[in-house]
This record gives C-alpha cells, sequence and structure tokens, in this order.
C-alpha cells in the first residue's frame, strides 16, 4: 500500500543568491509570505514541471527585501549551495498555509465546479482553468456547447467550496 504523499502549494519563486551566505531572492506568489516563509517552515524546491528537486528544506530566517524576499535554509551557508535553484519555486505543505476564506478558492480546484445561473438553472460544469493576460479565464462544458467566461466578481456572483458550485451572471450575448 503507498503512502499518500503531503500535497504542496506554490508560495514563491526562487530568482537567485543574495551575497555570499546561502541567502536566496523569492519573488512571493502567496498573499500570505510572512506565513510561507516563517522560520521553521519546510519547503521544496519544485521545477516547472512540479517535480521535486530538492527538500524538505528549514526555512531558518527571512524579510522581505523590495518586493521580494530573502530567505536562507539551514545547512545551505553559502552562494553555490543555492545557485543551480534560479528560476525554480518553492512550494510549501498546503496544511501549513492559511485556507482559503468563504469567497476564496485554490485556482487548481475550479476544475468540476457546476455552474448555475442566479434562477439556479445548471448551465455546466467549468472544465479548464486558463491564465491568460487578461485574466483567468474559466472554460465551461456546457449542455450543447462549451464557453470561456471571465473569472470576476462581475459575473462570478457567488462560489461554494463544500458543494464545489459557482453561480454567475452571464453576458449578454453568452
Amino acid at each position: 500500500m503507498s503512502e499518500e504523499r503531503p500535497r504542496h502549494l506554490v508560495v514563491g519563486r526562487l530568482r537567485k543568491p543574495h551575497g555570499l551566505k546561502g541567502d536566496c531572492t523569492v519573488f512571493p506568489l502567496t498573499d500570505d509570505p510572512e506565513l510561507a516563509f516563517a522560520s521553521g517552515q519546510s519547503v521544496w524546491v519544485m521545477n516547472l514541471g512540479g517535480e521535486e528537486i530538492a527538500g524538505p528544506l528549514e526555512i531558518v530566517r527571512s524579510r522581505g527585501y523590495h518586493r521580494q524576499w530573502l530567505v536562507s535554509f539551514r545547512g545551505l551557508d553559502s552562494r553555490d549551495d543555492v545557485a543551480s535553484w534560479c528560476d525554480t519555486l518553492l512550494a510549501a505543505p498546503a496544511e501549513t498555509l492559511r485556507p482559503p476564506a468563504d469567497d476564496e478558492v485554490y485556482l487548481h480546484e475550479l476544475e468540476g465546479f457546476g455552474v448555475h445561473d442566479e434562477a439556479g438553472e445548471p448551465l455546466g460544469v467549468v472544465s479548464k482553468v486558463l491564465e491568460l493576460p487578461q485574466g483567468v479565464m474559466l472554460e465551461i462544458q456546457g449542455p450543447k456547447r462549451e464557453f470561456l467566461l471571465p473569472f470576476r466578481k462581475v459575473f462570478v456572483k457567488a462560489m461554494d467550496r463544500e458543494a464545489r458550485r459557482l453561480v454567475v451572471d452571464l453576458p449578454e450575448g453568452l
């Protein structure tokens, strides 16, 4: 029987070493970097394919640095120890992070959500989440065709994570 591995969520992008003592600059990809990069937190280095490169690594110190964070890890005391991780991702176990509020959702959770209009009529199911330069779009498989809907408050009126359901107000012509 295989043991299920903990789910990791990406919390930052490792940019480059900073100084000579093993510090890294990290661009935060979370609303709560103080928690994600807190001293004692365990993190993993992952490539763009989602494969683990290194970890678990324990954060020994961190601080805000312009729009980024400076982070250092236990046992990695030189620039060479972290130099190969440029432009990789930093992930933390989901259970160590603040869970989404009632009106929030992780984007990866949206696939499979039912989509209903404000009268309660089913319109389809979210089949894909697309992150485009214009913003996040939901691909919805409807009864007769698929369509794209911007994931914005003007269209998504309510969200129920427990029921995996979105209530939307479709734009004219859709």
